[in-house]
């Protein structure tokens, strides 16, 4: 109990100093040192968890990673701007939400904004659904199928599970509770399964905190340099690092299979956009297009979520 205490006060205490320090490289459009400032953290969050459970790890890790990226797109959102974000609502952006544009906490504390409602009843409904699959995953446990089939039939379960609790559940609520408050959140995941094409899933709908990220820090400052297609292949590299940091290093395990996922996504996505200028037939059709989604989104999954992180992270989440 000691060591956990231990862990979480060094945890808060960093990502605190990371708050306060960021707001110094905001207000003095500090970019280079924002950057910089990674470097260290996350491998002391990572010794500091060294020996916790790979949850742990991975939370500690995915958040520290969040509290960072928060400093360097405000520092570069907001460069060569008059305005800059007061101290109150860049508290409440770094630390209560998992957005990565800040402007919207400029009218934190007016007027309560519309729709703030539907989105908190929308999150609760999927957080009940996902409880509902990791029960029916239970129930399929019980049964005491092969191991191996087991293994097959629930961790697709219990994937959904946890995405329906967090990103559609867990993260709307969390937007509808801001709105209450005057701040104009938004769905951060928005009807990803309506994506008729790579670039429609990756570049609009589905999380949209790393398409903010990756655009404001990657992708903006790079286009200029070494053009639209470097700079999106820079974006899909980064995105693969950081994946590595939150599905590999917590279980010292699968390293490069997120990567090679991200890699796979932006090799694709970058042949689409030749498709879509060449106006392939196929991307047209609501059918075929959709098909041509889940392929490459689904088949190479397993690379994505590889066993290591399956039955030490997902499944002990779930409570196996």
């Amino acid at each position: 109990m000691g060591i956990v205490l231990f862990q979480i006060t060094c945890f808060a205490a960093i990502n605190l100093l990371l708050v306060l320090l960021g707001y110094v490289f905001v207000k003095r459009e500090m970019i280079w040192p924002a950057w910089l400032v990674m470097l260290p953290v996350i491998p002391a969050i990572y010794y500091i968890f060294i020996h916790a459970h790979p949850v742990f790890k991975m939370l500690g890790i995915i958040a520290t990673t969040f509290t960072c990226m928060k400093v360097i797109t405000a520092t570069v959102d907001y460069s060569g701007k008059n305005h800059k974000l007061k101290f109150i609502p860049w508290l409440a952006f770094a630390a209560g939400w998992a957005g990565m544009r800040a402007q919207p906490f400029e009218t934190l504390g007016q007027q309560a904004l519309p729709n703030a409602w539907a989105m908190i009843r929308f999150g609760i409904s999927r957080v009940i659904g996902g409880l509902m699959l990791i029960l029916l995953a239970h129930g399929i446990v019980a049964l005491r199928f092969d191991a191996g089939l087991a293994y097959f039939l629930v961790s697709p379960l219990l994937l959904v599970a946890l995405s329906l609790i967090l990103h559609f559940g867990l993260l709307s609520i969390g937007a509808g509770q801001w709105r209450l408050m005057g701040v104009n959140t938004y769905y951060l995941f928005r009807q990803p399964a309506k994506s008729m094409t790579l670039t429609e899933f990756w570049g609009k709908r589905w999380n949209l905190a790393f398409i903010e990220m990756t655009t404001i820090a990657i992708f903006r400052p790079l286009r200029g340099k070494i053009g639209k297609a470097g700079a999106l292949a820079v974006a899909f590299l980064f995105s693969g690092l950081l994946h590595e940091l939150a599905l590999s290093v917590p279980v010292n395990g699968g390293y490069g299979l997120p990567m090679l996922y991200f890699v796979i996504q932006g090799v694709v996505l970058l042949i689409e956009k030749r498709l879509i200028s060449r106006n392939a037939a196929f991307l047209k059709h609501p059918v075929l297009a959709r098909l041509w989604v889940f392929f490459w989104l689904v088949v190479p999954m397993p690379l994505l979520f590889h066993a290591q992180f399956i039955k030490l992270v997902v499944w002990p989440l779930c409570g196996f």
